[in-house]
Order: C-alpha cells, then sequence, then structure tokens
C-alpha cells in the first residue's frame, strides 16, 4: 500500500493534472482539459492514505454511484494503470457534439438568489465548509477554495452529509 505522500508524487507527475487542496488535508487533482463536464480525477486524497480516482468511463473497474474506485491499497503500477486508463477516457468524448455556427449568447435574465438554502455546513470537529450557488452551481467552498461543485442543492448537502457536515443552525 502506498502512503499519502506516494501517491500525491505519482499523481503530481501527471502534467495535466492540476492539485487543488481541499478541507481536513485532502487534495483533488482536476483534469481540466477533460472532454466531459466531469473533471476531479482524483478525490479525497486523504493524510491517511485513503482516496479516490474517477473510472466511470472504464468498463473493467466496479466503482461507487458517482463513478469512483477507492485506491487506499492500490500499487503504484495499479494506480498508474488506472490513471492512464481515465486521462485517455476523459480526453475523448464520441457524444460530444462540436458547434460550428455562431451562436448568440443567450440573454442575461436576473441572478438567482438562494442564500437561504446555503449557508455554512459544521462537522462534530468544529471544521466549516460554505454552501453557495454560484455561477448556476452550487459551491462547496472551504475557506476561499472550492471543494466541490454540484448541479442540484440536492446532491450538495447529501455530499455534505456523507461528510458528516450539518447545516449550522442560525442564531
Amino acid at each position: 500500500m502506498l502512503n499519502v505522500e506516494q501517491k500525491l508524487e505519482i499523481l503530481e507527475s501527471y502534467p495535466q493534472l492540476q492539485r487543488k487542496n481541499v478541507s481536513l488535508g485532502r487534495v483533488n487533482f482536476h483534469y481540466e482539459d477533460s472532454a466531459y463536464e466531469k473533471k476531479i480525477v482524483a478525490l479525497h486524497i486523504h493524510p491517511n492514505g485513503n482516496g479516490y480516482i474517477y473510472a466511470g468511463l472504464l468498463p473493467n473497474y466496479e466503482t461507487d454511484a458517482k463513478g469512483f474506485v477507492n485506491v487506499r491499497d492500490y500499487s503504484e503500477a495499479d494506480l498508474r494503470t488506472l490513471l492512464d486508463a481515465t486521462l485517455e477516457a476523459m480526453s475523448h468524448n464520441p457524444d460530444a457534439v462540436e458547434v460550428t455556427e455562431n451562436v448568440p449568447p443567450p440573454k442575461e435574465s436576473a441572478p438567482v438568489i438562494l442564500s437561504s438554502s446555503g449557508g455554512i455546513w459544521i462537522n462534530e470537529e468544529g471544521h466549516t465548509l460554505t454552501l453557495k450557488y454560484d455561477n448556476d452551481m452550487w459551491c462547496v467552498y472551504a475557506d476561499s477554495e472550492l471543494e466541490m461543485a454540484f448541479e442540484s442543492r440536492g446532491e450538495a448537502g447529501e455530499y455534505l452529509e456523507e461528510e458528516g457536515f450539518k447545516p449550522q443552525a442560525h442564531a
């Protein structure tokens, strides 16, 4: 089993991945050139060695509901094989439609204000995350760092609850 430093060293050896430090000492890695909406390749690489790699586009991996594989006990060779396959799969989207004509941008509309459904979330250890609606996405922030983004409020709340966070009571 690789320790967290070894896993981070392997992930950082891929120049196409961008490191994003998130809450509780965890690290994500994003693939900004993904041909899909999905950008997160490595999720919550934790100081204890646990972590997840996206394999939702790969047929030979058993994944969770979000398409991730737990890589806690992976060897370097297994981790690199998974990363290589994931990056290759995320690089080409056969279903993507290329726009070849000039399409006018959508008309500006009034911003949707949903702050009452976001707010501060706190866990038993006192760590806080902020949920807010930003650019048509529900974003989870650790201080000023974006940790995750979701298309729906329900997905964001489910994620926060899975991570042990609860909405902070309003005074």
